[in-house]
């Protein structure tokens, strides 16, 4: 399993030996360094038990010895509509209304 962005990791021994005593790990990213086969360079936050960050580091492990913790990504929120053109639908809407609110009361106002 190559890990993503935001990933929540078991880091220990089987991902390599400076690991005896497993850590969480956070990915902020994954290198595309040339390295040995089936080891890569992640970059990220080590976690305490509560989750919240306590160090960042660059560590080097084998990819196979990577363990998931739990569902780490957040579904996307249901009033988010997909992007057309840059923006997201619903901006694009919400913009032309506000703009159209706009000029109305504009026009009132000079009235």
């Amino acid at each position: 399993m190559i890990p993503r962005s935001g990933d929540v990791l078991t880091i220990g021994r089987e991902a390599s030996v400076q690991f005896a005593t497993p850590i969480l790990f956070r990915v902020i990213r994954v290198h595309d360094w040339t390295t040995y086969d089936g080891w890569v360079w992640i970059d990220g936050y080590q976690l305490n038990t509560a989750g919240d960050a306590i160090e960042r580091r660059s560590i080097f492990v084998q990819i196979d010895g990577l363990r998931p913790v739990g569902s780490t990504r957040k579904p996307p929120p249901s009033n988010v509509r997909p992007l057309v053109g840059g923006q997201r639908t619903g901006e694009v809407v919400d913009r032309r209304l506000a703009a159209q609110r706009m000029l109305a009361v504009t026009k009132n106002n000079s009235r």
